[in-house]
């Protein structure tokens, strides 16, 4: 991808799109992503996005992110599995060596693994141009050999590209990417006649920066999912639209919050014409439907 004012896709307005429809005339595609992310107590952490990393160890913010890994991600499958969800869930491959069990859990559950670099310590736009090719091969190779399936997803950490992100992608045969947060619809990349989708994802409801950065609270991340869906659901019934539900299980797997993820399902559960599904359903249902853009 050669650097440019505007991505490498034209602006089509979302009045101006083919009508997509989703399976059973779906209104709504609703994805969960729950970011399964492994960080090394040698590496330095901030406590708050708001502080300077500290030195090493940093036990009390690395304790914090440990705690996702060893509770508060089962919380989050519990949650998903009582209303019968299967996952797309972004993984550091290097969870396949410290915590295989999570993988284990994951494949299990028929839940699908999305490249999520090789730790989330590691931002593809602090390395250079031979080490991030090398960074996503490895990350995608390791997770398809844990899972038995080939991984066609990525989701870098941090949302962190390169000029080159795109085109690495491609040569690994990604069919789609989720760090451009700017529609609620698929849309095609084009890099020279090769293409790859980019994947609502949402840095709106999406844990982190409503914890991190606003401060927010459970109640208020439950009122913002459905509000979110609300919307979406409503405008869906004029042409198909996507909606990303984005967890850290050290934010959302905790006591005090997992109630809230838990009654937002519900509660979109009892909608009709939704289809919950993973990315790779969404993405290959779209490209399948000759309806790109």
């Amino acid at each position: 991808m050669e650097p440019a004012d505007y991505g490498p896709f034209p602006y089509v307005p979302i009045t101006q799109r083919p009508k997509i429809v989703w399976p059973n005339e779906a209104q709504l595609a609703v994805w969960v992503i729950p970011n399964i992310e492994f960080f090394s107590l040698r590496d330095a952490l901030s406590g708050h996005p708001f502080e300077a990393k500290g030195p090493v160890p940093g036990v009390r913010a690395w304790s914090q992110r440990d705690y996702g890994n060893r509770v508060g991600i089962w919380r989050i499958m519990d949650v998903l599995t009582k209303h019968g969800i299967r996952a797309s869930a972004t993984v550091n491959s290097d969870i396949c060596d410290y915590h295989p069990q999570i993988i284990e859990e994951a494949v299990r559950l028929n839940w699908e693994l999305v490249g999520h670099n090789k730790t989330n310590t590691q931002r593809l736009n602090a390395i250079p141009p031979e080490q991030e090719r090398e960074v996503i091969r490895h990350a995608l190779q390791k997770l398809q050999k844990a899972s038995g399936r080939k991984t066609v997803g990525w989701l870098g950490s941090a949302l962190a590209e390169t000029w080159n992100t795109l085109d690495y992608l491609i040569d690994e045969g990604c069919l789609y990417v989720a760090d451009w947060v700017n529609d609620d619809q698929p849309y095609l990349m084009n890099l020279d006649g090769r293409t790859i989708a980019s994947i609502p994802y949402s840095y709106e409801i999406n844990d982190s920066p409503h914890v991190y950065y606003r401060f927010g609270t459970a109640d208020e991340f439950e009122r913002m999912i459905k509000s979110q869906f609300d919307v979406l659901y409503r405008e869906g019934a004029e042409s198909g639209r996507v909606m990303s539900i984005c967890l850290h299980p050290f934010m959302m797997g905790v006591p005090h919050r997992i109630g809230a993820l838990d009654r937002a399902l519900q509660y979109i559960r009892s909608h009709d014409r939704v289809w919950f599904a993973t990315g790779e359903e969404i993405i290959r249902h779209w490209l399948a439907s000759g309806k790109t853009f």
